[in-house]
């Protein structure tokens, strides 16, 4: 353990640095799942703006199946990005809760030996 020094406010004080590891890995795919949902919500918005503006042309009539299948697409984006979003969530949730019961059985085994 090494003593880490988080500034005036704080005291001293040691800290295991596998768990701030730990921690920090979970912050990182958190927010990286937080950026994918964003990502899926961003090009969902593109195609709806896309889609809307080719509906919206009347000179090309024939362009607006294009316009439909782009709003279908918006609409598919925004569902698949919100579905892997929980999924992965609640795979983190899980594996948390798998963490915290297996490092208790950690805790008492050595007891037994």
């Amino acid at each position: 353990m090494r003593r880490v020094k988080f500034g005036k406010l704080f005291t001293h004080r040691k800290i295991d640095e596998s768990i701030i590891r730990e921690h920090l890995a979970l912050e990182r795919t958190k927010l990286a799942n937080e950026r994918t949902l964003l990502s899926y919500t961003q090009a969902a918005l593109y195609f709806l703006l896309g889609g809307l503006a080719l509906i919206q042309l009347k000179e090309y009539e024939e362009m607006h199946y294009i316009g439909y299948l782009a709003l279908v697409f918006s609409v598919l984006f925004v569902t698949v990005g919100i579905w892997r979003f929980i999924v992965l969530r609640n795979k983190m949730k899980d594996l948390l809760k798998g963490k915290i019961e297996s490092s208790a059985e950690e805790e008492e085994e050595p007891e037994h030996n």
